[in-house]
């Protein structure tokens, strides 16, 4: 029997009977559930970007939207998130309002995080490395986000390199994204990745992403043109059980794309500013991606918005090739 059905039936005792050690701990909605156990497309959505992108009711609008576009293309959107040290996979519409109106008083949640915050019964929102360990343990192949952490400017000497790189290298989902964040240094990025072993391909294009723009200047390692090209990968991986995660990166539309130019320029002022402010580790990145968003009238966040909802479209359509592949190969 295929390693991904023996999964399935897994997942589906595991709903059934949860343990009564973890019960407490974490709670899957009936949606997503039933779509797991039924081996149905489901996308997890990181919620970050809801408390600390964009303030409400932006955020929770943006959320909403996100989540329609993964339905409209198939899939079962799967928001995670920690409320009253609960970890829940796929919020309700009142979860993602509450999570929202929380905003920065709900904790920036990476991996090493979660413990403490579930401990303290607190509220975290989880950044890539906390949802795609939550995506794994509950059996989701696939996340959806705006772009990674990566390995920061000047970084070799300050060794300030985003968990979200080793989480990739030890956790077998794959993440769709527009790249690296271009605040971020994407030529380090890249090696750092080969070093952790993750498969790192463009989506449609030879070039390597960098979020607010199509264009990096670095090649990406390889190359996929479809969906079904990405589920089979995605398939591959997991039948060979590599145990690492995969990059999928998906250019911005080329409408929403900002002037790299002009991006970089407002990068650069935005970390000088944080050298001289001393912001550094977890507070840095939403620094820089506000500050830039100011530096630029607005339209760094607009791109960020647009290219979110469009790596929505592309992770639904790849999660639905995937689970119509393994219904088949079953």
């Amino acid at each position: 029997m295929a390693s991904w059905a023996l999964s399935r039936i897994t997942n589906l005792q595991n709903h059934l009977n949860p343990t009564p050690k973890g019960e407490n701990l974490i709670k899957i909605s009936p949606e997503v559930s039933e779509a797991l156990s039924l081996g149905k497309a489901v996308v997890a959505l990181e919620s970050t970007i809801i408390s600390h992108g964009m303030p409400y009711p932006q955020n929770l609008e943006t959320a909403k939207e996100v989540e329609e576009i993964v339905r409209q293309n198939g899939a079962v959107p799967a928001t995670i998130a920690i409320l009253d040290g609960v970890s829940c996979i796929g919020l309700s519409v009142e979860e993602l309002e509450r999570l929202a109106i929380l905003g920065r008083k709900a904790r920036k949640t990476a991996r090493r995080d979660i413990a403490h915050v579930i401990a303290t019964r607190g509220n975290g929102a989880t950044t890539v490395s906390a949802t795609m360990f939550f995506a794994s343990m509950v059996g989701i192949p696939i996340f959806v986000t705006g772009g990674i952490g990566g390995v920061h400017r000047h970084g070799e000497s300050t060794m300030d390199i985003s968990s979200d790189l080793v989480e990739l290298g030890r956790t077998p989902v794959a993440v769709v994204s527009a790249g690296v964040k271009s605040i971020l240094d994407i030529s380090r990025t890249l090696e750092y990745l080969e070093t952790q072993g993750v498969c790192v391909a463009a989506y449609q294009t030879s070039e390597f992403p960098a979020f607010f723009t199509d264009k990096s200047g670095f090649k990406a390692p390889s190359r996929v043109d479809s969906p079904e090209e990405c589920a089979r990968l995605i398939d591959t991986s997991s039948n060979l059980k590599l145990g690492t995660g995969i990059l999928i990166g998906v250019p911005i539309p080329s409408e929403h794309s900002a002037s790299g130019k002009t991006i970089e320029s407002a990068i650069q002022k935005a970390l000088k500013e944080a050298r001289e402010k001393n912001i550094t580790g977890s507070a840095e990145t939403p620094f820089l991606l506000a500050r830039v968003n100011e530096l630029t009238g607005g339209a760094s966040l607009a791109s960020n918005i647009a290219l979110v909802k469009n790596n929505a479209r592309v992770g639904a359509q790849i999660a639905v090739s995937l689970s119509q592949l393994r219904e088949q190969s079953s």
